[in-house]
């Protein structure tokens, strides 16, 4: 009845899905792979040859691998109950006075075998169902639907360096084809199709089924990266029935050429992507090892912490004297915060001793390699000082650019930032960027790309003026030339979608949008919360992932805030801003919203849509030339 499209003549009657080959294979090619009509690639068979169905049991296999010369039924058994059935079949007619018809019949009594292997594919099929509920938020939240539904478009996976293909994703784009399953067919085993990507959000790509041509009815989204998404070809290699969707098996009679026509000169994955997906999703932090992190309740100093648990490349540490193993911390393995122990000491940062004299059983320390190397710079000639004023992200609060100062200097290009009027009179609340970080701006910086500026707390003369405060404080700026003004080429556009951490709740990863590119910093907003929830995050930060990327590692992602919070945010947003910001508390920190209300007595600054907004990806003079 079905007529599959295979070369292949291996015995695929078992409904057993077979591994794919686990041998070595060349590095992935810039380019994807050309479908060929040679046999090359894929290769189609004779229209009488390919596959069958089982007129007993149902299964499905290769038609020469079929018995009797009608190819009906899968093994000799099959061929002898049918017609068993069929003889009592028509017994039972003549008994209630039926007349005998020409075709009894069959009573569909399938082998132990393939019961066997329907239970155990129904079992599995649960399995994926649970694991995928507890990968979506409770909301029912859908990429899909949010995206098609808003006309929304993605940051592609390419923007993403850090993340799983984020260096070989290739060319993968509209109009690649790939072989997934077939889910409008009545087999009871799995049988695949071919399918072209219609639309593309990060790791997630809408598909429709070839011969559907211009129908949308039954386009379907799914992640690239899943273990149900081939290259064209692979069913022809595995020996797995391709089988036309019932919707439209009545379109053509002779499918071997609608698919030769229509795959010709396409498109497709490379064979060796999934084991190119297997690989980027390899790890080298291990549980149990120890590392130097930032202490959260005192950002000026570091503590020893254990890997707890990986995912996705982020790690959830636990602070090594928490007993109760409930003082963690969420961080990606790349991220700037973490370090191998002995850093501290090095380069001359604070650090918390452990009460804990000796090694647990089982923890070691992690290598110094795995962590993320930082530029080198020659501290030899000009250098940072200490005194000197600069613009940094306030990491208490990142919608905030703030006037800060270099408090210490530490060794191998390191820095200790301190807010302007809101330190603490003991240091704690100071934090360390490196000399390179993209977190730290000269003077102007803001001016000139029209972002905020947050002054000193308690500073009265409004408008700030940075050269008025410098000769007030008889202070100098930091020289421009020390600070990084590399702007990669990083693909981001206003307004693209992605999945991004709440730095201030860092085991949050949420729905978010870029809502502003001023060179390498975007401006990341919250979708369904306020703008004064948004961050300033640089464009390669490892806390930034493509769409569908909790979907593949099996992170919670956290969808918009519903109609029911927005409504709220108004009356009660002082509460939620001051709940947000208990993450990385400091002794004196006030929010951003609190430090407004005291400067200007309840009136707010307006955030400036300036045409310094950056989206050439390139670089270019952003920083104003300092006043002598």
């Amino acid at each position: 009845m079905f007529d599959g499209y295979d070369s292949c003549s291996e015995d695929t009657s078992s409904s057993s899905s077979s591994d794919e080959s686990e041998e070595e294979v060349a590095p992935l090619p810039s380019s994807l792979p050309i479908i060929k009509n040679n046999g090359q690639v894929y290769t189609y068979p004779d229209g009488k040859s390919g596959m069958a169905t089982c007129e007993m049991c149902g299964m499905v296999g290769v038609r020469d691998a079929f018995y009797s010369k009608t190819k009906r039924f899968c093994s000799v058994s099959c061929s002898r109950s049918y017609s068993s059935n069929s003889k009592k079949a028509s017994i039972l007619a003549r008994l209630q006075g039926k007349p005998p018809a020409k075709k009894a019949k069959v009573l569909q009594k399938q082998p132990l075998v393939a019961k066997l292997a329907a239970y155990a594919q129904y079992q599995a099929t649960l399995q994926n169902q649970a694991k995928t509920k507890a990968a979506v938020p409770v909301e029912g939240f859908s990429w899909g639907n949010y995206i098609n539904s808003n006309s929304f478009t993605a940051a592609p996976v390419t923007c993403f360096k850090h993340a799983p293909m984020g260096t070989c994703w290739g060319d993968i784009a509209e109009g690649v084809r790939v072989e997934v399953l077939n889910t409008d067919c009545s087999l009871p085993t799995k049988v695949f199709w071919i399918a072209g990507i219609v639309k593309l959000a990060g790791y997630n790509a809408l598909l429709r089924y070839e011969g559907f041509e211009n129908d949308s009815s039954l386009d379907f989204w799914c992640n690239i990266c899943g273990s149900d998404i081939h290259p064209v070809g692979w069913c022809a290699t595995s020996g797995k029935p391709l089988v036309p969707p019932r919707t439209i098996q009545h379109k053509y009679t002779n499918w071997k050429a609608f698919l030769v026509k229509r795959l010709t000169g396409a498109k497709t994955l490379p064979p060796d992507f999934s084991t190119k997906v297997s690989e980027s999703m390899q790890y080298p932090f291990k549980t149990s090892m120890r590392v130097e992190v930032v202490d959260k309740t005192h950002l000026c100093r570091t503590r020893v912490a254990v890997v707890e648990s990986v995912i996705g490349g982020r790690l959830r540490l636990v602070y090594e004297e928490s007993e109760d193993k409930t003082d963690d911390f969420w961080c990606h393995m790349y991220s700037p915060l973490i370090h191998h122990l002995g850093w501290s000491r090095s380069i001359g940062h604070r650090f918390k001793r452990s009460d804990i004299t000796k090694k647990q059983d089982g923890h070691f320390d992690a290598p110094p390699h795995l962590f993320m190397k930082v530029k080198e710079v020659d501290a030899a000639g000009e250098w940072f000082k200490e005194g000197m004023k600069l613009e940094a992200i306030d990491p208490l609060n990142l919608s905030a650019i703030c006037v800060a100062t270099v408090r210490k200097v530490l060794a191998d290009g390191y820095l200790m930032i301190g807010i302007d009027g809101s330190e603490a009179a003991d240091g704690s609340d100071w934090f360390c960027y490196h000399a390179t970080s993209p977190s730290i701006f000269p003077v102007g910086f803001c001016e000139i790309n029209m972002i905020e500026l947050t002054p000193p707390r308690g500073y009265a003369k409004l408008p700030f003026k940075w050269f008025d405060y410098l000769r007030e404080t008889d202070s100098i700026a930091a020289p421009v030339k020390l600070f990084n003004k590399e702007v990669p080429n990083h693909g981001f556009h206003v307004g693209m979608k992605l999945e991004a951490v709440d730095l201030m709740e860092p085991r949050l990863v949420c729905v978010a949008t870029v809502t502003r590119i001023i060179h390498r910093l975007l401006r990341i907003h919250f979708d369904g919360w306020e703008d004064e929830y948004d961050q300033w995050v640089d464009c390669e930060s490892p806390d930034l992932y493509p769409v569908g990327w909790c979907q593949l590692t099996g992170y919670q992602l956290q969808p918009p805030a519903p109609q029911s919070s927005r409504d709220s945010q108004s009356s009660s947003s002082k509460q939620k801003k001051k709940a947000k910001s208990q993450q990385y508390k400091g002794q004196k920190k006030m929010t951003s919203l609190q430090l407004k209300e005291e400067l200007l007595d309840g009136e707010e600054y307006s955030f400036l849509q300036g045409t310094s907004d950056q989206e050439s990806n390139g670089s270019a003079s952003y920083y104003i030339k300092q006043e002598p």
